[in-house]
This record gives structure tokens, C-alpha cells and sequence, in this order.
């Protein structure tokens, strides 16, 4: 059996899954005080009944300290400083418990039931509000030394630009969400503070200042996806939200800068796809961490 926890911001799910990760029961509530929090999650473990050999996998945003199971001070859950989730998880309904940023977890799932099925070597890149990352190198989730491999986002790409990952110029500020958003204030008339939802809705209507936007940050999506292809040499790069409902503003540029900046073999080689796994990404990203640390 798999339990699997996925801890945001705003909620947090519970699944019960066989061993393929076929989810055969989902509870939702939403995030709140940290103790309060945690005793629903515990209580909807309990609902799950557990028998003491199940596997849990948890995706939480970092930081982490994932080899001791322990949720460090994420900036979206105020006050879950030093939290021995895997170590009370364990306690209380035996088995074993497994902890995962939510960008590699995210990866695992695109991984095994998403867009990068099928693949060896794969680049996800959650391309959200924020831009994390997570890669599978040699058909294995490669965490490097403390688990924080594959975060391109806090690559500056410029010595000037929108902040992302607190870094002025920062490949996140150019290209997530929330950095298109800062990219574009001022810039888009009747929207002097835009979200990129609204900046997607302004390039629909063919406004002429929201497709400019759009483009300038595809270029910058480009390069910096040249450099993980040149380095990595992945067959898949799965993108997530803002690509897989935008993409076609980006794509232009970003394709005109791989070509002038990818090694051209590399870059052959491989596919730029949107994430598939939509909104059911975050309970099977804790089901792929339970099914990833089984095998």
C-alpha cells in the first residue's frame, strides 16, 4: 500500500494508492496553523487505515532536510520550522515514510505516469509561480550532494532583471509566473500590475505590449534551457504551468534562441513537451516519491 502526502501553501491532499500508483482514495483540506495542519494530516492517514507495511511518500515545498525527514522553514507553510514529519509519520502508523521537495517529487511523477514516461534522461521544470526543477539522469532522480540539484531557477541570467529566487536577473525572474508578472509591470496598458493570467489574456486579445512581454521571456526560457541541453543532454524537458497554458506565446522565441544557443546534436535530440499530470499533480507526486524510494 502507498499513503501519499502532498503538503502546500493553500491545501493539502491524502491519497491511499496501490503499489502501480493507481489512487484508490483522495482527502482534501485546506493548509492552516502548523499543529492543526499536521493533526488533519495525521487523522486522514488514520481514515486511509494503514496497516504498518505501507509506504508514504511526502512532497513538500523546501527547504527540506529530506535525508533526515525533517521540513526545515518553507516560505509558504509560516512556522513549520524543524518539523520531524518522517520520523512522527513513522511513529504512529509504523511502515516506512519518505520526504521530497516537491520540484524532484513533481518530477518523479511527470517521470513515471506524465509527459517523461518512457524516458532515461529527463529536465522537469515546474515553471509556476516559481521556477524549480528536477532532473532524472540515467533513469535514476539525480538530488546531488543536499538535494537542491536541478534548480536552474536561481541561475542569473542577466546582471539586471526581475528578482526571482530573491536574484535580480535570475533565470525564475525572467520566465515563471510570478516573474512574467514583475516583467511586466507598467508595461501593459489598463494593467499597471498584471498577473500572468491576465498577461495571457491580454496576448489572446492581441495586445500588441502583452505578446512583446510574452516573447521576451520566451527568448530567455530559450537560452536557459540551452544550457541544461548542452550540459544534460536530456531526450525530454517537461515544462509545467505557465507552458503548458501559454506556450504558444513563448514558443517562437524560445525555439530562435535554442537554435542559435543549443549545441544543434543535443538539441535534436530532444523534445521540449508540456507537463501532463494537470491538476492531479500534487497527490501523484507523493505517490511517485512512496513508489520511487519502493523500488
Amino acid at each position: 500500500m502507498i499513503i501519499g502526502l502532498d503538503i502546500g501553501g493553500t491545501k493539502c491532499s491524502v491519497v491511499k494508492a496501490d503499489d502501480e500508483g493507481h489512487i484508490q482514495k483522495t482527502l482534501r483540506f485546506p493548509t492552516t496553523h502548523v499543529a492543526e495542519t499536521l493533526e488533519r494530516l495525521f487523522q486522514a492517514i488514520g481514515q486511509l487505515e494503514p496497516d504498518g507495511s505501507q509506504t508514504v511518500g511526502i512532497a513538500c515545498g523546501g527547504p527540506l532536510d529530506a535525508a533526515a525527514g525533517v521540513v526545515l522553514s518553507p516560505p509558504n507553510l509560516p512556522e513549520w520550522d524543524g518539523v520531524p514529519i518522517v520520523a512522527e509519520v513513522e511513529r504512529r502508523f509504523g511502515g516506512r515514510a519518505f520526504l521530497m521537495n516537491d520540484a524532484n517529487a513533481c518530477a518523479l511523477a511527470e517521470w513515471q505516469f506524465g509527459a517523461g514516461k518512457g524516458t532515461r534522461n529527463m529536465v522537469f521544470l515546474t515553471h509556476g509561480t516559481g521556477m524549480g526543477g528536477g532532473l532524472i539522469i540515467d533513469g535514476r532522480l539525480y538530488e546531488g550532494t543536499t538535494g537542491d540539484a536541478g534548480e536552474i531557477g536561481h541561475v542569473r541570467m542577466a546582471p539586471n532583471g526581475p528578482v526571482g529566487y530573491n536574484k535580480a536577473g535570475s533565470f525564475e525572474g525572467f520566465c515563471s509566473g510570478g516573474g512574467l508578472a514583475r516583467l511586466a509591470e507598467g508595461r501593459i496598458p489598463g494593467l499597471p500590475h498584471p498577473t500572468a493570467k491576465e498577461l495571457a489574456e491580454a496576448a489572446e486579445r492581441g495586445v500588441s505590449e502583452a505578446l512583446a512581454v510574452w516573447e521576451e521571456s520566451g527568448r530567455w526560457l530559450g537560452r536557459g534551457l540551452a544550457i541544461l541541453i548542452d550540459i544534460l543532454n536530456p531526450e525530454r524537458i517537461v515544462l509545467g504551468s505557465v507552458y503548458t497554458r501559454s506556450g504558444r506565446f513563448l514558443e517562437r522565441t524560445m525555439r530562435e534562441e535554442l537554435e542559435a544557443e543549443a549545441l544543434p546534436q543535443a538539441l535534436a535530440a530532444c523534445q521540449i513537451v508540456p507537463a501532463a499530470l494537470g491538476e492531479a499533480t500534487g497527490c501523484m507526486s507523493a505517490v511517485a516519491v512512496a513508489k520511487y524510494r519502493m523500488s
